[in-house]
Order: C-alpha cells, then sequence, then structure tokens
C-alpha cells in the first residue's frame, strides 16, 4: 500500500496518495512510517514537502528512523531483482529444500526464493530490519547480525515469547561450525517479528536478529521446513544470469566430484592435493593430524567405491572466494557400507581451489 502511494506521487496524483494514505493508516493503525508519509501528503496541501517526516515535531533519532524505513522501503520498487536474475549466493539445493531465504541486509529485504526441480523462483520479499550495529557478528551483545549460511533449527510460538519478539521466533543455527573456528561466537539469532505496539521497526533496530513484521513472519513461515530451509545472509546480494549461475554451479559441483574420484583412487597423496596448508579441524588440528586420524584410513582401502547424492553448495556471504558444500557420501567396501552427511568449505588460492574445513554433520 505505501508503494502504491509513493507511485502516485511520482505522478503527481495527489489526491490518490492521500485517499490511499488514508486506507493504510485505517488498515495499520500502528504503522508509524504509514503515518509519517500520511502527514506528508496534508502538508502538502499548504506548501512544498522537500524531505520526508516535514510535518512532524518528533525527536531527531525517532524521526530518522522512520525516514531510514520510508527510504528503504522506497527503494524497493527499483531494487527487486529481475526474476530472470539469481542469487549468486545459492548455487545448489537439495531436492527437498522447498525454498531458500537470501538476505540482504544493506536493502533490509529478504527474498524467497522456491526450488523448483533445481531452478530457483523467486516468490516474493519482505521488509527486515537487521541489528543496531549493521552486519558481522563476532560476539555476545555486539548488536550485529551474522553473515553466512545457516538453517532454521526450530520455532517458538508467539504464546512463549515476550511481546519484543512478536507473533513467533525462528532460530537459525549461528554460530556455525564456520563462525566457531574463526572464534565467532554468540547466541539466540532468529527471524522473529514485532512488538504490538508498533507494525514495524527501523531497519537498524534488533540486537542482531533479522525482524519482520508480524504478518509477513506469518506469511514467510508457510515457506520454512525446519532443518530444512537454508538462510543465507549477506550485506549485499549479487544476481546473476541463468547462463552465469549454471556456469558457476557446475564448477563447484565438479571440485566436489574431483574430490570423490580422488578419494577412491587409494592414493593419498592425490587426495591430499585437494586440501589446503592452512586447513583445521574442529578440533584446531592441522591437516596432517586429521588427515591421519580421520581421513586416511578410508582413503587409502583399495576397492572402495563412493557416490555423492542430496548436495547443497553456496557461494559464502561477502567471500566472493569461498564455498560451502554439503552432501550424502555413500562409501561401499566389499559387502561393507556406510552412510555419512558431509560439509565441506572450498577457500581459492590462487588459481585452485582448495579445501579449509571439513567435517561430518
Amino acid at each position: 500500500m505505501l508503494l502504491q502511494i509513493y507511485k502516485d506521487l511520482r505522478a503527481s496524483q495527489l489526491q490518490q496518495a492521500m485517499s490511499k494514505a488514508d486506507a493504510l493508516v485505517q488498515a495499520y493503525p500502528n504503522f508509524r512510517v504509514g503515518h509519517m508519509i500520511r502527514g506528508d501528503l496534508l502538508l502538502m496541501h499548504t506548501k512544498p514537502v522537500t524531505q520526508l517526516g516535514a510535518g512532524l515535531n518528533a525527536p531527531p533519532d525517532k524521526l530518522k528512523d522512520l525516514r531510514d524505513e520510508a527510504r528503504v522501503r522506497l527503494q524497493s520498487l527499483v531494487a527487486r531483482p529481475n526474476p530472470d536474475l539469481l542469487p549468486r549466493s545459492v548455487l545448489q539445493l537439495r531436492s527437498d529444500m522447498r525454498h531458500v531465504l537470501v538476505v540482504a541486509a544493506a536493502q533490509s529485504r529478504l527474498y524467497v526464493y522456491q526450488n523448483v526441480n533445481g531452478q530457483l523462483r523467486l516468490v516474493t520479499d519482505y521488509y527486515i530490519t537487521q541489528g543496531k550495529l549493521g552486519v558481522d557478528k563476532f560476539r555476545e551483545g555486539d548488536q550485529k547480525t551474522p553473515l553466512g549460511v545457516y538453517y532454521i533449527t526450530g520455532r517458538v510460538s508467539g504464546a512463549r515469547l515476550p511481546d519484543f519478539y512478536g507473533a513467533s521466533a525462528l532460530r537459525i543455527n549461528y554460530p556455525n561450525e564456520w563462525d566457531r573456528l574463526n572464534g565467532r561466537g554468540g547466541s539466540g539469532i532468529f527471524l522473529h517479528g514485532t512488538p504490538s505496539d508498533n507494525y514495524s521497526r527501523p531497519p537498524l533496530a534488533s540486537d542482531g536478529c533479522v525482524v519482520l513484521t508480524n504478518e509477513d513472519l506469518r506469511r514467510l513461515e508457510d515457506s520454512v521446513d525446519i532443518g530444512k530451509t537454508p538462510v543465507v545472509i549477506a550485506d549485499q546480494q549479487e544476481f546473476i544470469s541463468k547462463a552465469k549461475w549454471d556456469a558457476e554451479r557446475n564448477t563447484a559441483a565438479r571440485l566436489v566430484d574431483a574430490w570423490r574420484a580422488d578419494l577412491v583412487s587409494a592414493d593419498s597423496q592425490r587426495l591430499l592435493k585437494n586440501y589446503s596448508a592452512k586447513f583445521k579441524s574442529a578440533d584446531g588440528e592441522n591437516l596432517k593430524t586429521w588427515f591421519e586420524k580421520d581421513l586416511r584410513p578410508l582413503a587409502s582401502v583399495n576397492g572402495l567405491t563412493v557416490a555423492i547424492s542430496e548436495m547443497t553448495i553456496f557461494r559464502y556471504p561477502s567471500r566472493d572466494d569461498m564455498l560451502v558444500s554439503t552432501f550424502t557420501l555413500e562409501s561401499k567396501i566389499g559387502k561393507t557400507r556406510s552412510t555419512q552427511r558431509k560439509r565441506q568449505y572450498w577457500a581459492r588460492e590462487g588459481s585452485a581451489w582448495k579445501i579449509v574445513f571439513e567435517s561430518l554433520i
């Protein structure tokens, strides 16, 4: 409704805009930005208005919050990605993942993509609030939103929540294994709603969570499967053509398949070439210690066959030189079979890609 008002103003249709502003504040009486815009429209009947909130006599910090929210909502008129373009951060999903949530913090926007037979389709997008001090969370209480690839791991209903969290809260698995490896801490990061006295919050207003309006959060929950819905949080999201997206996805998939071929070669040196000298395990072990303990027993066996399935691939947010792949590894030696779920972080070192972290999940 707010965007329709903006469109009328662009077309110099003041009366139509005024009528829609009246309807907006009647439908959403606690939407403070709506009241601010309506006040500006009333003022336009008497004099030129050169800035948002011109008719308000409000504390400067509160007025700035309202102006910031109005601006980022306005930006969505021109900043919404072309539906023919795809998020570069999401290269492959498992077949049982119905949706992926893609957060562009700098635009205060969350995009919902549907997984349609391995292809991504933009479904909708929502205004969101991020941490008071922006992104790149490092420690508890720093009031920043984390950057990374996460999953929705649980839901807390509104009846069990303080009013501050709104209708419900969807927990994400921050800190993930890469966060912990790099010394990042903190807890209690959610996608949650807004307090009952306010329809929405300013762009920079949370303690680190991603905040939606209660109305939007209820809609979003229809797209969420606990444990299966990825949330990719970046400062800036890049959207690319399908041709480029296919090429990058194929390149990443070939890395994992080449690793699989080296695993079954029974040649430890060949397999080791996939790994970075900077490799660290979850326990802080270097490559030599971890490899001897965890991988050599499997890699040195003749007659090993390995199949990879149910793979996801993400380009790690804010790290153009990193990929994270998760897959099911089914190995067979004679009549003995085993299945593992494995995650690998690949970093580009010069012209080559190397594994810098690997773990079972």
